[in-house]
């Protein structure tokens, strides 16, 4: 039940209530929806029974609360109206500018019959052919006044009220959208039967997938005494996800850190360039440099593919590689190097004559890991390129392999894997 409060005075212009031109709210909002249908261009495409049924109800409900502030009674009913409406409408997908825009609308409208009954009201009486005029008495003057702070507060009421509840109802929907998702990846990575749960989740399980293994290194700013590093990180992670979204859509499945995890997108929704293209937008997203490996499989076999993927990404990070994106077809030799045997350990000895000369080591590593290329060994040693000739000549005649040369660059390489993963 409403109930006028004490200290908030219905306003009024001449003696009569300011809102009696906005008193018959069933006609006044059929009125209004009419206008919205011409004038709200999305309006416009919604079904009838939704113009005519929920819009015209919460237009309704909207007449209603200005008519009670403005009488200066109890909004908190008819506040919780328009919250529990405008969560209906977040959930439906009815965009949030939509419906501001239409209560705006419906200000105007309000505005021009309040004002427009107070000029009739104050020519009453006037001599005929002379032009409508509003003149104000004092008091006239202070609730008119009174009245603009009032429709500001109505609009801040209103507004609000649609804001908080879209926006609640908006995040339950994620958030529910958000855990069917990571129920569906966690079943298809652990390989659980799945066809069911996709059904209740609205998700398609594709019949090959692209299983994406993701490293994201912390920001420089995860690092400041003066700035919370769980704060930045999440902020890391929430602009890497906001870009997925924005790539992939929805057919994206995957399971997320802060420092990297799991990507599960359909096959044929990137070729190997728009992959890569990917990485690298998630990187600018992430502003630190991400590193990936794929592995294209079969829906049932994405448990394996996901241990493959990791693996290889293991073997990347350990070889210190530049950050981009890694496939398997092009490290294999290098992934099967990495399995136990007498032929990797092996391999990993051939490297023992540069355990007392670090720099030689720490110079091959780079070497190799920037694709050969001297001046960028040089610059990121901090060295001459003619050092780094010397070096490279040096590990040639301590190991007996020649970095320069194909053959000896090959047995190097292959022991530098092989020693990453040693005892």
């Amino acid at each position: 039940m409403s109930v006028t409060t004490p200290d908030r005075p219905g306003l009024t212009m001449s003696g009569r209530p300011m809102s009696l031109p906005l008193k018959d709210v069933w006609a006044l909002s059929r009125q209004m929806v009419g206008h919205f249908v011409e004038n709200v261009a999305p309006c416009g495409t919604l079904p009838g029974d939704a113009i005519y049924g929920d819009v015209t109800t919460i237009t309704r409900t909207c007449l209603e609360l200005a008519v009670s502030m403005l009488d200066g009674k109890d909004v908190r009913a008819k506040t919780e109206r328009l919250e529990d409406a405008a969560g209906q409408w977040a959930r439906e997908g009815v965009p949030i500018n939509t419906i501001h825009h239409a209560i705006h609308e419906g200000f105007k409208i309000g505005l021009d019959l309040v004002t427009g009954a107070a000029v009739r009201h104050q020519s009453l009486g006037a001599e005929a052919g002379s032009e409508p005029m509003l003149t104000l008495n004092t008091a006239d003057y202070e609730n008119l006044v009174d009245g603009a702070k009032r429709v500001v507060e109505m609009l801040d009421t209103m507004t609000t009220a649609v804001s908080v509840a879209y926006v609640r109802e908006l995040k339950a929907v994620v958030s529910e959208h958000h855990t069917a998702v990571h129920t569906l990846t966690s079943a298809l990575l652990g390989g659980h039967p799945t066809s069911t749960m996709a059904r209740e989740c609205g998700i398609e399980i594709a019949e090959r997938y692209r299983v994406i293994a993701v490293a994201i290194p912390p920001h420089p700013e995860e690092a400041s005494p003066m700035l919370d590093s769980k704060v930045v990180a999440r902020r890391k992670l929430r602009r890497v996800q906001a870009e997925l979204a924005l790539r992939c859509g929805e057919s994206l499945l995957s399971l997320l850190s802060v420092d990297g995890g799991t990507l599960l997108i359909p096959a044929e929704q990137f070729d190997d360039e728009g992959l890569e293209k990917l990485v690298g937008r998630l990187s600018h997203a992430a502003r630190v440099p991400v590193t990936a490996a794929v592995v294209t499989t079969a829906s049932a076999e994405i448990p394996t593919a996901a241990d493959q993927a990791h693996q290889l990404l293991d073997m990347v990070q350990r070889l210190q590689s530049v950050p981009g994106l890694y496939r398997f077809d092009d490290l294999a030799l290098e992934y099967q190097l990495t399995r136990p045997g007498p032929g990797r350990e092996y391999l990993g000895s051939l490297l023992d004559p540069l355990d007392e000369h670090a720099e030689l080591l720490d110079t091959l590593q780079t070497h190799i890991a920037h694709n050969l290329n001297r001046q960028r060994t040089a610059r990121l040693l901090h060295v001459h390129t003619n050092t780094v000739d010397y070096r490279l000549k040096r590990i040639g005649q301590l190991t007996g392999f020649d970095p320069t040369q194909a053959s000896g660059l090959w047995y190097l390489r292959s022991a530098l894997v092989a020693r990453t993963y040693g005892s």
